[in-house]
């Protein structure tokens, strides 16, 4: 009862005020042409006169209830855009078989007046660590890639019932990037690597590698990411779109491939805060309690945009000067929307990046155990570390499996000495964001997401050391990251964090601020950058 009154409470306060707050009012023209005035598209992204890349679940509602578009012709339109514009970044690993059928039986919903909400017909991609009873669930790992799981995961019933359109699955890091000590995001034995839309030999960054990218390249309307720490907002950012990690536990993470019960969840990820708001209501449960909200049938919040807000900046200089400049840039343009924006440090980080590893390992042996033990194939961590001994398709990007090789000896979670180890994370990382928006009254605390894309390289391994997603992934609390500009060709993404379970008054924030950053534009699709390329 006390997590479903939490997602009621969310969808009531968020939705609305994002739905009258509308997409920021340049995207469609900047969707039209790159910076030099060429063609940014890979393939049409214009269905009936609409554009794909720009349009929100409330316009492609709008449009279904007037009969202007069916739920079958817009998966059409993102199942042809897989086959044209997916081989250039291999961010979807398969389509359902069964996706026009779903969209089928919500034509019919629509035609009846019996819609079930505001994503029904709306087409989803789903992480592969979600399970899925009818398509493989494999954490992109070939121990997975046998029969599907029996059962979906909570938060795809929660889709299904939505009547959304389950359009297929998107390549990820391998086991979310837990396996190796160097490991390169957006590979998987499974689905090889994914490539960074708006330029391909750059990085995806983060385990949601190919939920991001696909969202980018206007694959499908929005997405489902996972996060343990930095998973979902990284690949946001990095790839120009808008990702939401929830508040701890308003997600359910049941059926879901996990690395830490105290850290994972499940989130949403679209290319605006309105359809991530509106993907959020239905996979956290709120969708029966704001329906009419979420329709925009009842509006009357209006959003109170940033004058007056008080907004924390936490520069984080180490990820470059180039990043630095634009956050100055960002802070100038709050400031001139009537912001408030202050510099601020967060405490405790040093000791949280000390802590959290070594919690982890012990946390990700006893649940990869929990969920193994579920599935056909190695039954623990010890016969999957078997496992990619003697598959060398596993070794084809890195061969190291560190990770699991530490976790298998780490100090069990009965242990008093990892028990001591995640009460302090708990503590300081609790305390890390609320002392620091206590101090200053603030509304949200801001950082950059991510410096700009890294070339992927296997032999090298990620270049990520990205402590902003810390304090929120390790407390539980919300963050969202939103476009926030370029380093030349390279997205950057805003992130914002808040108190816990104050997901509907960041949301609302974030709308406000996409508005008026109006940061998006669509990818080109740039093989590489020239040598000394800012980049």
């Amino acid at each position: 009862m006390k997590k479903r009154s939490v997602a009621a409470l969310t969808a009531a306060l968020a939705v609305a005020p994002l739905l009258a707050a509308g997409v920021p009012g340049q995207r469609a023209m900047a969707a039209e042409s790159g910076a030099d005035g060429s063609s940014s598209r890979a393939g049409s992204t214009v269905l009936r006169g609409i554009d794909l890349d720009t349009v929100t679940i409330p316009e492609l509602q709008a449009r279904m209830r007037r009969g202007d578009l069916t739920s079958s012709q817009l998966t059409l339109a993102y199942l042809q855009r897989v086959k044209t514009v997916d081989p250039k970044i291999n961010a979807v690993l398969r389509t359902s078989p069964t996706a026009l059928s779903q969209a089928l039986a919500s034509d019919v919903r629509h035609r009846l007046g019996k819609v079930r909400g505001p994503l029904d017909g709306i087409p989803v991609l789903l992480k592969d660590n979600v399970n899925t009873r009818d398509m493989p669930t494999t954490a992109g790992s070939l121990a997975l890639a046998g029969s599907p799981p029996t059962t979906d995961a909570d938060l795809v019933t929660r889709l299904r019932a939505a009547g959304a359109v389950i359009l297929g699955k998107a390549n990820m890091s391998e086991w979310a990037n837990f396996r190796a000590a160097k490991p390169t995001s957006g590979w998987s034995a499974v689905g090889g690597q994914t490539h960074n839309p708006y330029v391909l030999d750059r990085n995806p960054c983060g385990s949601s590698s190919g939920s991001a990218a696909a969202l980018a390249a206007s694959l499908a309307q929005v997405a489902i990411g996972t996060e343990t720490d930095g998973s979902i907002v990284c690949p946001a950012g990095m790839n120009g779109v808008v990702g939401h990690k929830p508040s701890l536990g308003l997600v359910s993470q049941s059926g879901v491939v996990p690395i830490s019960a105290e850290q994972d969840t499940a989130g949403p990820m679209a290319r605006n805060v309105i359809d991530t708001a509106l993907t959020l209501s239905v996979i956290s449960g709120a969708d029966t309690a704001g329906t009419d909200a979420a329709f925009g049938l009842t509006a009357a919040t209006q959003p109170a945009g940033l004058r007056g807000k008080r907004i924390g900046l936490w520069r984080l200089p180490s990820l470059g000067p180039d990043v630095d400049a634009l956050m100055t840039r960002t802070a100038s343009r709050l400031r001139a929307a009537g912001a408030q924006v202050i510099e601020v440090t967060p405490p405790y980080q040093a000791r949280l990046a000390e802590l959290e590893f070594p919690a982890l390992l012990s946390e990700f042996h006893r649940d990869i155990d929990t969920y193994l033990s579920s599935r056909n194939g190695p039954r623990d961590l010890a016969a999957l570390i078997e496992f990619n001994r003697t598959r060398p398709a596993e070794q084809t990007c890195f061969s190291g499996q560190e990770l699991f090789e530490l976790a298998l000896a780490a100090p069990s979670t009965t242990d008093p000495r990892y028990q001591a180890m995640r009460a302090e994370l708990d503590d300081l990382s609790r305390r890390s964001i609320d002392e620091t928006m206590a101090a200053h009254h603030l509304d949200a605390i801001a950082s950059p997401t991510n410096p700009p894309a890294w070339t992927t390289d296997c032999s090298r391994g990620d270049n990520d050391v990205i402590p902003s997603s810390t304090p929120a992934a390790v407390s539980g609390y919300p963050s969202l990251s939103v476009p926030a500009g370029f380093v030349g060709e390279l997205p950057v993404g805003l992130l914002l964090m808040s108190g816990n379970h104050q997901d509907a008054r960041l949301l609302a924030l974030g709308a406000a601020v996409e508005q008026r950053l109006d940061a998006w534009r669509a990818p080109r699709y740039l093989p590489s950058l020239p040598s000394g390329t800012a980049g």
